[in-house]
């Protein structure tokens, strides 16, 4: 009972049998279950397309939803050979298949029916398709940012700290957030600045800001980064 080895040509011709009238493993599911992920793990990469279409399509449909295979409604504890036919041998070896004296008009009826549910099968495969699509576009995007400790060094200590602070505040930029700050004594009575901020990756870039800083050269002599870390 079940998918036999899905490494073997016979398994996989199985499988493609299976998905010819199908979209997903489970029979009745119209959306991808743990049955297609055991069924995916085991069959491990795409079968040929040209020898296998239907296992193909399936695989590189199921393929999309590999980032979210572990919410996948099912049991995720069965094996891969507890889905499928419920018998192997006649599909695996059609010359031990009972003889039938209709087969001719059996399978004009089958290749009929076939062709009407390929196509229900497509079109509730590509709308299924379409709504994931659709929540994955619609999931809020995580911002990266980051926590950065500054130092600003003045020429010397006749340097006016107050307005060094104030001309490096007077930086406004989307995603810059100043934070807390103090003045540290680095030797013969000059003091630096040390200032946080908050940055958000993609817009701000340091090197730019640190530049933009040194800018004011009338106070500022340069700067340097303390210590960063990621929120």
């Amino acid at each position: 009972m079940g998918f036999a080895d899905l490494l073997s040509d016979a398994g996989v011709t199985m499988l493609n049998s299976w998905l010819i009238t199908r979209s997903y493993i489970a029979p009745s599911s119209y959306a991808p279950t743990q049955a297609d992920v055991a069924v995916f793990k085991a069959i491990k990469s795409s079968p040929d397309a040209a020898k296998y279409p239907h296992a193909a399509r399936w695989f590189k449909h199921v393929a999309s939803f590999e980032d979210d295979f572990a919410t996948l409604p099912g049991d995720a504890t069965k094996p891969y050979s507890a889905y499928g036919p419920e018998e192997t041998a006649a599909t695996l070896n059609p010359a031990k298949a009972p003889a039938n004296d209709d087969d001719d008009d059996d399978l004009d009826l089958f290749g009929s029916d076939d062709e009407e549910e390929d196509q229900e099968a497509a079109k509730i495969r590509e709308e299924n398709l379409a709504k994931y699509r659709e929540k994955k576009a619609t999931k809020p995007k995580v911002i990266a940012k980051s926590i950065v400790t500054l130092d600003v060094k003045p020429w010397d200590d006749e340097t006016d700290m107050v307005a060094l602070e104030k001309a490096v505040r007077s930086i406004e930029k989307d995603g810059l957030v100043w934070g807390g700050s103090q003045l540290i004594p680095i030797g013969y009575g000059i003091r630096k600045l040390q200032i946080n901020i908050v940055v958000e990756d993609e817009k701000i870039s340091m090197d730019d800001l640190s530049e933009e800083i040194q800018e004011f050269d009338d106070y500022v002599q340069s700067t340097d980064i303390a210590a960063m870390q990621k929120l």
